[in-house]
């Protein structure tokens, strides 16, 4: 997984290129937020400057679920502690975007880290490599 920072020290979370859904041959059947019967990221309500109702993720939360074609099935993690500013929900009704452009239109979530957290964040992010 790809995180991005930019100044607001927001993260944008998306498929880094290596991810088996971006190589070629896969297709996606389905996108879920729908973690578990009780938790759907779906149902992140974020209001007010202290972004209130915002789930609190570790960096081993699941953000989604990706279903393809072939029966695989991945399961997407934040990797940064912060809280769920917004979910993607384009990709659940054009799931395609997510492959033909992982890092823009098909970002999977917004995450906003602690502000002490953001700069050992930016420093143990993954590379393009």
């Amino acid at each position: 997984i790809l995180h991005s920072l930019v100044q607001t020290g927001i993260c944008v979370i998306t498929l880094a290129e290596s991810h088996p859904v971006l190589q070629s041959g896969k297709t996606i059947k389905s996108i879920s937020y729908q973690i578990s019967t009780n938790c759907s990221r779906l149902q992140n309500k974020v209001s007010g400057k202290f972004k209130r109702g915002a789930q609190f993720l570790t960096e081993l939360a699941p953000l989604c679920k990706i279903y393809c074609s072939d029966g695989e099935e991945y399961t997407v993690s934040s990797c940064v502690r912060g809280r769920l500013m917004e979910v993607n929900e384009n990709i659940l009704h054009k799931p395609s975007i997510l492959q033909e452009k992982p890092s823009t239109e098909g970002y999977i979530a917004v995450v906003l880290p602690k502000f002490e957290e953001s700069k050992s964040i930016t420093e143990g992010l993954l590379t393009q490599k």
